[in-house]
């Protein structure tokens, strides 16, 4: 009988703990995604109920996880980017947000379920919204009248600062799109400027605008999503100091970085083979599941494959095509590797990497060293971060020859670099809470205490107080004051000493 009441106490506490979440990733990005699953996958398991709206519905979904697909509705972002890095491109980068920001809005407004979900107005105790080109899912997240907690995959981006009141100074912080990490140039900081300009203008006017348009045709009561997006409880962001730096955060924005990473499975087939058979181990080379490697230009396709030929490790690369011809002791290639497999294996010395975050954390977590060539989104970044914690080199892609490559590769395969990169991976590790325990426990936290509000004032002040403008003015219009009065003073004794002067001047001619 006391087995029985203690198994319904159990069952009935477990109950009273579980959460109704609605999670909406309307982004149609793969590698985001594969990082929000984990997360979400983990709520799922801890006993709550999830209704996740996004292009990646599960096979084989817990009885506690209900998908509403966005599947079919938009082409998937995968192996689509070439290896190509310059202004243009990185102002093409804003046309493409503004582009699938306004889409993504699109495509799930008019999904039918999506639609009868907001109808029924069912309960749900907090709702996870992806923070990255669009802001649409926070009006839903106001019709259902639920707290929000933003999570992201990659640092922040430049409309996240003054939302969050978190401060951003072009000197020492890092810009998500362009190099110099915390140590930028002259050239590099007067970049930041512009680009920085750029990129906010165009998300407050053409994407937030848009994205207001389309909620206002379904629905006539939403507020400014700026206003809303200053509401989000909780940004749970894929940091770690460690890696990225200290930064000025908020309480409410929570560094969760590297959640994703699973354990390692023993590797198989010709792959195993090639590994383990490598006498003087192996490197590693992807450029991640969106960037095509094989779209390297020509001269830089010969300088790896050079680099190949003078180190003695063998080469494992992410290659989309089978047209490369080349020793097959020396290189093994395939469209889809097991990343996290190989970057557990003993065997692998080092990582060529476009420095996409996920790769980067997974690096980082199993202490393999980097070689960061960036491309495109927050890569230039990420590898400026790799390079200052010491967790590899970076190289660009206009600086990439033969003979570059070969010494960055013999840098980070240094016996003392690669300890270093230990170390680091063992700071990476010790943490108070382990990363996704920490993203559960302040989502729960979030539904707990939805009635507080835990932003910092900073988000809330006018731009004119935040830069002390109006305290310059006073200041100075209190020189400007002193200045007239000693003017006036001045004035008034060379008016008086001229007159005097002038007096004596007549009583000495008489």
């Amino acid at each position: 009988m006391k087995l029985i009441s203690l198994f319904l106490t159990i069952v009935l506490l477990d109950s009273a703990s579980s959460l109704n979440i609605l999670g909406i990733f309307p982004y149609q990005g793969k590698s985001h995604f594969f990082v929000h699953r984990v997360y979400l996958r983990e709520l799922a398991k801890r006993g709550h109920n999830l209704t996740v709206i996004s292009h990646f519905p599960e096979k084989e979904p817990p009885k506690n996880y209900h998908d509403i697909s966005l599947a079919g509705s938009i082409k998937i972002l995968e192996d689509d980017l070439v290896v190509h890095r310059s202004y243009i491109s990185v102002l093409q980068v804003g046309i493409f947000l503004t582009t699938t920001g306004k889409e993504n809005c699109e495509v799930m407004l008019a999904n039918n379920e999506v639609q009868n979900m907001i109808k029924q107005k069912p309960k749900f105790d907090i709702v996870v919204v992806e923070q990255f080109n669009s802001d649409c899912a926070l009006g839903i997240a106001y019709k259902l009248n639920a707290p929000v907690v933003g999570v992201t995959s990659h640092i922040l981006m430049p409309w996240h600062y003054s939302r969050l009141g978190i401060p951003y100074n072009p000197s020492y912080v890092s810009f998500h799109f362009l190099e110099g990490g915390t140590k930028p140039t002259l050239v590099q900081r007067l970049e930041r400027v512009v680009f920085d300009l750029y990129f906010r203008m165009i998300y407050y006017f053409v994407t937030q605008r848009s994205d207001q348009n389309t909620l206002a045709r379904y629905f006539n009561d939403i507020p400014p999503l700026e206003d809303l997006a200053r509401e989000i409880k909780f940004l749970l962001l894929y940091h770690n100091f460690v890696l990225t730096g200290s930064r000025l955060f908020p309480a409410n924005v929570i560094e969760v970085g590297g959640y994703h990473v699973q354990k390692a499975k023993p590797l198989t087939g010709d792959l195993k083979k090639f590994i383990e058979e490598a006498e003087n181990g192996i490197i590693y080379i992807s450029f991640g599941s969106v960037i095509r490697s094989s779209s390297l230009p020509s001269d830089k396709l010969e300088a790896v494959l050079g680099a190949m030929r003078e180190l003695p490790q063998r080469f494992v690369w992410k290659w989309e095509n089978k047209t490369m011809h080349v020793d097959k002791n020396k290189l093994y290639t395939f469209d889809w590797l097991p990343q996290v497999d190989i970057l557990g294996h003993p065997k692998t010395l080092a990582f060529f990497s476009h420095a996409g975050m996920g790769g980067t954390t997974e690096a980082i977590h199993f202490g393999v060293p980097m070689v960061a060539m960036p491309v495109i989104g927050d890569q230039p970044a990420n590898a400026a971060a790799i390079e200052e914690s010491g967790l590899g080199v970076q190289l660009q892609i206009r600086d990439l020859t033969n003979q570059n490559l070969v010494t960055a590769f013999k840098k980070v395969m240094d016996p003392k670099f690669r300890e270093n990169v230990k170390l680091l991976s063992k700071a990476w590790h010790d943490r108070p809470l382990p990363p996704l325990d920490a993203a559960i426990y302040w989502t729960e936290f979030a539904a707990r205490y939805s009635n507080f509000t835990f932003r910092t004032a900073a988000a809330d002040v006018p731009l004119y107080q935040y830069i002390n403008l109006d305290i310059a003015l006073v200041y100075i219009a209190l020189l400007l004051l002193i200045l007239a009065g000693f003017k006036a003073l001045v004035s008034i004794c060379c008016l008086g000493k001229s007159k005097e002067i002038s007096r004596s001047k007549k009583i000495k001619h008489k």
